[in-house]
């Protein structure tokens, strides 16, 4: 059963996106990204001033949905929904002029971790635990999402962060510069709205302009030659087909090491 995406305007011009998948922890399906994407699409056109991200059932998300592929198709399957350089909601996120803010009820993980750094502004509800679990896998994460990790919180905790595949509970996160607020769970969502209703009520120009900056210089600091960037793309595309990603995404779900083959 695919996830849905639930859309509402609980102030005037923001824009609620609360993803639901309650049996699998909010992760992120085909139909999650594609809604969000839309979504993103159609605030830019109607009035929408603040878009505020956030997840249903005490989860933000538990990543990518990879867990239930067919092995016969894993490869090819795990590499659409994981699709390089972006997912269109990864992207949408990132090339929107409008201000967006990651309201995290719950754990964030994965994939669903980088959906919300691809936000402005996080706000995370305290006790949670955030992580990146690609060593876990067997999974070479995509150079734009690592990217993306190195502008926010520099290289030592971008390493300790996918290498160790350790994850971090929220105060960690807001020292190291993941979340902007932590707020007890009572809080999470007046803070988050006390936040959409400010920018909104700020200079959408200023917003605009500002956001326009920050893009450019950081694509700037972040590009890379073509044939650098095309075998970065090959390395992470052969993770797909390997025997250790099958099972570590196996061993992932039934809660067990993984019998790593190096291959």
């Amino acid at each position: 059963m695919a996830g849905e995406l639930h859309i509402d305007e609980p102030l005037d011009g923001v824009r609620r996106l609360v993803i639901s998948n309650p049996t699998k922890r909010n992760a992120l399906d085909h139909a999650i990204l594609d809604a969000i994407a839309s979504a993103v699409a159609t605030a830019e056109g109607d009035g929408t001033r603040v878009l505020l991200l956030t997840g249903a059932h005490g989860m933000f998300s538990s990543g990518y949905d990879i867990g239930d592929i067919p092995e016969d198709v894993f490869a090819q399957e795990a590499e659409k929904l994981v699709a390089h350089p972006f997912t269109s909601a990864i992207e949408a996120l990132v090339a929107t002029d409008l201000p967006t803010i990651a309201a995290l009820p719950g754990h964030t993980i994965g994939g669903g971790l980088e959906l919300a750094l691809s936000c402005d502004l996080r706000i995370a509800r305290d006790g949670i635990r955030l992580g990146m679990p690609p060593a876990k896998l067997g999974l070479v994460y995509s150079h734009t999402g690592l990217r993306r990790f190195l502008d926010a919180i520099g290289e030592p905790r971008t390493r300790q962060l996918f290498l160790l595949g350790r994850n971090v509970d929220a105060r960690t996160a807001l020292d190291w510069g993941l979340v902007n607020e932590v707020v007890g769970e009572e809080d999470l969502e007046a803070t988050s709205l006390e936040w959409a209703g400010e920018l909104a009520a700020n200079a959408p120009l200023s917003i605009q302009g500002n956001k326009r900056v920050l893009r450019e210089l950081l694509r700037a600091e972040g590009a890379l030659e073509l044939e650098v960037e095309a075998q970065l793309i090959a390395l992470r595309e052969a993770s797909f087909s390997s025997e250790d990603l099958a099972e570590g995404v196996k061993a992932f779900g039934e809660k067990r090491p993984a019998r790593w083959q190096g291959r």
